[in-house]
């Protein structure tokens, strides 16, 4: 005896309720249908809505660690003092590096060719850039570092020579594309050492934390030190760009499931409507029952598991065929990784779907159910 068929002895309303549907084919597989829609609907589009988010994370993430400390123009300052950047140092101190910044418009040249690029005047490029051929110094001390961009313009590469307001200096590295929205851009930059600048103050500071939530405590930190008293600096935390991110996409996924879910509720009137039909076919069947000594209750019992098993069935197929369209978006699409799919809260969306799958369907057969448990005997056999 198969593990079905015992469960069916133990449980006859699952037995009747097989039969029952399975004489109606047709009506039961459309209403069926309607359920896998549904929550397919509901399935896809909240793990879509999850791999954009979680995809896009992926990408910017390493800017949520970031924050920008710059001079407040607004109370008439435009530089940093020695004693701003010291007091972000303490207050970054063991949570991440903090790198000084000058910054600067100039021309560049070099063998005849000249270009207009951004001068960085930093002391520990290895904090915030990274090279695509040559090395970043621990400390930098002497020659030039140059962006993607302007090596590509005047055909740059490690050990060429390059000329800033009379001054020569030879290339050591030449960085790495940056794809950031970090406001500082290396790609059309050159970065100096900042002794060779004129100005003593630095322009900006940027402490690269160790974590998203150092940053948070960083930005908080140098924000009640420094504008204890008087605005001075304005602090940019990137984290915040990032939940501005996250907010999008989340009320973008709760948008999209909630649009999904009216076409799983458009299912379950679908259940209703074939459940009704049901017992009003099956009233004289219904009344034998009664008479014969069936209980009201196995009478409700037995067509609330029809519209049950339409429900796990419909349900079942739906979440198979969402996962499977999501494995297909991954074997297709380059730009989405594996670890943004295999993630639980993907898992909890496919739960989610099949239960409310589910639960709509049993909602929907539970009224039809009732009105023909309750009916009395002799008036179902008179119909």
């Amino acid at each position: 005896m198969s593990r079905l068929a015992a469960f069916e002895r133990r449980v006859p309303a699952v037995l009747l309720a097989r039969r029952n549907l399975a004489r109606t084919r047709l009506r039961s597989g459309l209403a069926a249908l309607g359920i896998l829609i549904g929550v397919f609907a509901v399935a896809t589009l909240g793990i879509f809505g999850t791999v954009l988010e979680l995809s896009a994370t992926n990408e910017l993430g390493g800017i949520g660690n970031q924050v920008i400390v710059s001079p407040n123009a607004d109370s008439g300052l435009e530089t940093l003092t020695s004693r701003d950047v010291q007091a972000v140092e303490r207050v970054a101190e063991g949570r991440g590096e903090v790198v000084p910044l000058k910054t600067d418009g100039t021309v560049v040249r070099s063998g005849g060719d000249s270009t207009f690029a951004q001068l960085y005047g930093l002391g520990r490029p290895r904090a915030l850039f990274e090279a695509e051929s040559g090395t970043l110094p621990e400390t930098h001390r002497q020659g030039a570092i140059v962006g993607r961009e302007v090596a590509a313009r005047l055909d740059l590469q490690v050990g060429s020579v390059l000329e800033i307001e009379s001054n020569r200096y030879r290339v050591i590295a030449v960085l790495a594309e940056s794809d950031s929205i970090s406001p500082i851009r290396p790609d059309n930059a050159v970065v100096l050492p900042p002794e060779v600048f004129v100005q003593p103050s630095f322009d900006q500071v940027v402490v690269q934390a160790d974590s998203g939530a150092d940053a948070q405590a960083i930005a908080a930190g140098v924000d009640e030190r420094l504008n204890a008293r008087e605005r001075r600096v304005s602090v940019f935390e990137l984290g915040s760009v990032l939940e501005r991110i996250n907010e999008f996409f989340a009320l973008l996924n709760g948008f999209l499931i909630g649009l999904a879910a009216v076409s799983l509720v458009v299912a379950g009137v679908s259940i209703f409507n074939v459940m009704l039909m049901s017992v009003n076919e099956r009233r004289a069947e219904i009344g034998v029952l009664r008479a014969v000594g069936v209980h009201r209750r196995e009478v409700l019992s037995m067509l609330v598991v029809e519209a049950g098993l339409l429900g796990v069935v419909g349900g079942f197929l739906g979440v198979v065929l969402s996962a499977l369209v999501t494995l297909g978006l991954w074997a297709f699409v380059d730009q989405i990784a594996l670890d943004v799919i295999l993630v639980p809260r993907n898992g909890l969306t496919l739960l989610g779907a099949f239960a409310f799958g589910v639960v709509v369907s049993l909602l929907s057969g539970a009224y039809p159910a009732w009105k023909a448990a309750s009916e009395r005997p002799v008036d179902a056999l008179r119909s």
